[in-house]
């Protein structure tokens, strides 16, 4: 026997067993390397995952923008109110600001909304 090959049995199978498992792993692995419908999944399922993530940054930043121009909407409505008010105008003329605000955020909701549907499908 050569000096690399153990003389004990227990040894020898130990190390047959040993080699066989290395080439399962091989085997396995070249398998896996050829099987192009399962790498094909795996590449598209990454390809969603990755869409999604975009979808929800995407809605996340128009939800920010949405705050930002309700934001804004309402500072402006405060100061058209007050401007109003310094100029005494009856109540009736002062109502309907308040309500188209709410209004124009409503729509802006709306618009943003079907964006995001747009988007996903």
């Amino acid at each position: 026997m050569s000096e690399s090959t153990p003389s004990d049995p227990q040894r020898l199978r130990a190390e047959i067993a040993q080699t066989r498992a290395a080439l399962g792993d091989t085997v396995e692995a070249l398998a896996a390397k050829t099987d192009v419908k399962a790498r094909a999944k795996v590449a598209a399922e990454e390809a969603g995952a990755q869409a999604r993530a975009t979808v929800n940054a995407a809605v996340a930043r128009a939800g920010e923008v949405a705050g930002s121009v309700t934001g804004r909407l309402a500072s402006t409505s405060e100061s058209i109110e007050s401007s109003l008010r310094e100029h005494d105008l009856p109540a009736r003329a002062r109502r309907p600001l308040p309500l188209a605000a709410i209004g124009a955020a409503a729509v802006l909701a709306v618009v943003l909304v079907v964006l995001a549907r747009r988007r996903r499908a």
